[in-house]
């Protein structure tokens, strides 16, 4: 069936919890526009999706929950004041990733395809509304498990060089664990060095290009 619509932008942000509204903040000072949706949603038994489901690893203690509250409290308080984009009643049910292939590919009508004859999008969310087209994806929420078999089905090759290679496609991890949960300070560390990162790509020629650093949102995955 075709999307109801299809919408571009800059990035969008799987996840509209603390972790997904800390990258939408972060992009938002360096003057990146994002699309913030909720975390992956298997809708039927029988569907199947590219992705899996994304879901929260396992609780923190009272005390970071505490503080992740407190945290998400200001958090929402700077997405309502600055006017971003955040659909928190929109589920992401299927995440493709966009190459050469797609050259031609109509989207609810629209062509991906850029001047050069190049995919001008590298990643396609669907969504219950339509598609988001975006260069770049930052996935949230989810456990190194099921970020392991959600690379395995969009073909990504899962070695030590990973996070490099994630990179390199667009695609970026906020607040990811695997038997715990990262703490809020840690999660806002990731956010902030993720939001650097991408505003480099988007503004290569802005003093933010010489702030990313080196990425370390999660260790390699053996």
């Amino acid at each position: 069936m075709p999307a109801a619509s299809t919408e571009r932008t800059t990035t969008v942000v799987i996840g509209a919890g603390m972790p997904g509204l800390a990258v939408a903040s972060e992009l938002s000072r360096y003057g990146v526009d994002a699309i913030v949706v909720d975390g992956m949603y298997v809708p039927g038994p029988l569907q199947a999706l590219n992705t899996g489901i994304l879901q929260r690893c396992d609780a923190a203690d009272a005390a970071c929950l505490q503080e992740r509250s407190e945290i998400l409290r200001h958090l929402r308080n700077y997405a309502a004041s600055h006017g971003l984009d955040v659909r928190s009643t929109t589920r992401a049910v299927r995440l493709d990733r966009l190459d050469e292939a797609a050259v031609g590919t109509v989207i609810s009508g629209s062509v991906v395809s850029g001047s050069s004859g190049v995919s001008s999008y590298q990643w396609a969310v669907h969504t219950a509304n339509g598609v988001l087209l975006a260069d770049h994806v930052v996935v949230t929420r989810c456990g190194q498990s099921q970020l392991r078999r959600m690379l395995a089905e969009l073909g990504i090759a899962i070695g030590q060089n990973l996070v490099a290679a994630m990179r390199a496609i667009g695609m970026y991890l906020v607040g990811v664990g695997e038997l715990a949960t990262p703490t809020p300070k840690e999660v806002l560390r990731q956010a902030k060095v993720v939001g650097q990162a991408i505003s480099a790509k988007v503004h290569p020629d802005s003093v933010h290009g010489a702030l990313t650093g080196t990425f370390a949102a999660i260790p390699a995955l053996a």
